[in-house]
């Protein structure tokens, strides 16, 4: 047996019918579940005893997992439309962004089996960091009833801002921490893939 059970290897072979999980760790920790019913289910390392996960509908935009896990640190989005604005109201988008902000997330999978049944615990697929929510309202046309989009943000990596991280340190900005300190002056030429001659001691 390794990170799959092989039960649940079997099981894919022969369909694609999969629970996908979405796990948030604030207070109380968010739990949900792509579907309509709410599943008594839990991360083995996570929720020992088990857990409710809340049936979410369908979940839009799963971003692409495999390039997370191969290690790109990128910034994903998990949306849910369709919610009714009188529903949306209720919620304080401000008090959820600043909850959600570094706040640990989980996605996992299990296979369903004939009767829509989990047939393992949740399988830890990918681990990122939460950082904010973007509310939405997309136009709507004659008579269509008008809905709210909420798009949860997350990175795989330590980018949990809204806007690109530093990615180069120079040494002026190391000397103006650190007075003295030449350590990051061949930053820039390591950046251009050039490697610096480090000094013997």
């Amino acid at each position: 047996m390794g990170w799959v059970p092989d039960n649940i290897v079997e099981a894919l072979r022969q369909s694609n019918m999969l629970g996908i999980y979405l796990r948030l760790d604030i207070d109380p920790p968010l739990r949900i579940c792509v579907g309509v019913n709410d599943i008594p289910i839990g991360f083995e390392s996570i929720d020992p005893e088990g857990a409710v996960y809340l049936g979410a509908g369908r979940l839009a935009n799963i971003p692409d997992l495999e390039v997370l896990i191969n290690g790109v640190a990128d910034r994903v989005e998990f949306v849910l439309s369709g919610i009714d604005p009188e529903e949306a109201d209720r919620l304080d988008i401000e008090e959820w962004s600043q909850a959600i902000r570094g706040a640990a997330m989980h996605v996992g999978f299990t296979t369903l089996d004939d009767y829509y049944q989990p047939m393992s615990k949740i399988i830890p697929l990918w681990t990122g960091t939460g950082s904010f929510i973007v509310e939405s309202m997309p136009a709507v046309k004659g008579h269509e009833t008008p809905t709210v989009t909420l798009a949860l943000s997350a990175s795989s990596g330590k980018a949990t801002r809204s806007r690109n991280t530093q990615i180069l340190w120079s040494g002026a900005q190391q000397r103006a921490m650190h007075p003295g300190d030449a350590f990051c002056d061949g930053t820039a030429r390591l950046a251009r893939g050039v490697a610096p001659a480090w000094p013997r001691y």
